[in-house]
């Protein structure tokens, strides 16, 4: 897989000095894909994960990506963000926190909602706490969109939310607040970044929780019917790995006093619809395998916890961060179709609905 590109001016203020960087959810889709960023870039880390939700796999693809040279600039704590002292060890001698460490997906924390609770919620105060006992330079987090809840408005506007439609939107926007406080009571500096659903290589296909993109390859590749929750017309704002990257150095190296302790929403500004998705991984696909025979798909109910439409005003990120998207949906498929497909081709098929949100 190739690495991730961002661009040159931000990558020469990344390598401008030798930083010590902790990632926590480092075993994870996007905390793998920062490690890598950050070792490519000549930087030290120090990686967090329990292995909860993260793998072996993606680290070990970060090792054959950076080489053993970079690599050996890694430390790697395996451990829980719910235990205190291990979030205080992690902090020791580090500049920036990327903290990604959390248990995603809405109808996970439907179901479990203490468990969703004491890793998103907790275990985000644990490490907030921790970075600022340690008196690291900045604490850049992952929000979520889904803090907007069952506000109706769109594009999406940070300062516009609506009442939270899940447990884990809960504990989301719980970690906004927390941020804020200790920005108040503590001076500390923090900076929240609202995902919109991202995708791209390292994207879990399996288990109960799998997320669509990958799920549905997949899927299309062993003649299943891909299920879609509803019409078909809920939408969006499907975000490829590589803007998320480049958001988090970007929110980590920003000078402008403005720009700290703010949220933003990080994604591309297009809405798809989960119809239009379909038919775009199709189309993928066949691009790679001509002749590949795609079943139409499944319509189920609509699920709970889920809402109808997202679309982001990236406009502030733009102004305050620097942000721009520099993959749309289409660009950031085609760059991890490959690994979908090689990842699929050793992976079973699990019979489980794909986690949108």
């Amino acid at each position: 897989m190739a690495p991730l590109m961002i661009s040159t001016d931000l990558a020469d203020r990344v390598r401008a000095a030798r930083r010590s960087w902790l990632v926590t959810g480092a075993a994870g889709f996007i905390g793998s894909h920062l490690v890598e960023q950050l070792l490519l870039l000549d930087q030290t880390v120090i990686a967090l994960d329990d292995f909860s939700t993260g793998h072996q796999s993606n680290l070990n693809e970060v090792r054959e990506a950076v080489g053993s040279e970079r690599w050996s600039r890694m430390n790697f704590l395996e451990a829980t963000i719910v235990d205190p002292a291990a979030c205080a060890k992690a902090c020791v001698g580090v500049d920036f926190v990327l903290h990604q460490a959390a248990l995603g997906s809405v109808p996970r924390s439907i179901e479990n909602p203490v468990a969703t609770h004491a890793a998103n919620a907790t275990g985000f105060l644990n490490m907030l706490a921790a970075a600022r006992d340690a008196q690291v330079r900045r604490f850049v987090y992952a929000a979520s969109s889904s803090t907007y809840g069952d506000s109706p408005a769109l594009p999406k506007l940070e300062d516009v939310i609506g009442r939270p439609l899940s447990p884990y939107a809960v504990t989301k926007y719980l970690n906004e607040l927390y941020a804020d406080v200790f920005s108040r009571c503590y001076a500390t500096q923090s900076i929240g970044l609202r995902y919109f659903n991202v995708f791209g290589a390292r994207q879990d296909p399996d288990g109960a929780y799998a997320a669509v993109i990958p799920r549905w390859v997949q899927q299309m590749l062993t003649a299943s019917g891909c299920t879609i929750n509803g019409d078909g017309e809920t939408s969006r704002d499907f975000c490829f790995i590589a803007n998320v990257v480049q958001a988090n150095l970007r929110a980590a190296l920003v000078e402008d006093a403005r720009a700290i302790n703010q949220v933003y929403n990080v994604a591309c500004g297009e809405r798809t619809t989960l119809n239009e998705l379909h038919a775009m991984i199709r189309a993928a696909l066949l691009e790679l395998r001509p002749g590949l025979r795609v079943a139409p798909p499944v319509y189920a109910a609509f699920r709970a916890g889920d809402v109808r439409h997202s679309l982001a005003s990236i406009e502030k990120a733009g102004t305050l961060l620097g942000y721009q998207a520099t993959h749309s949906v289409r660009d950031g498929m085609s760059q991890a179709m490959g690994w979908y497909l090689q990842r699929a081709a050793r992976t079973p098929n699990a019979a489980t609905r794909p986690e949108l949100s």
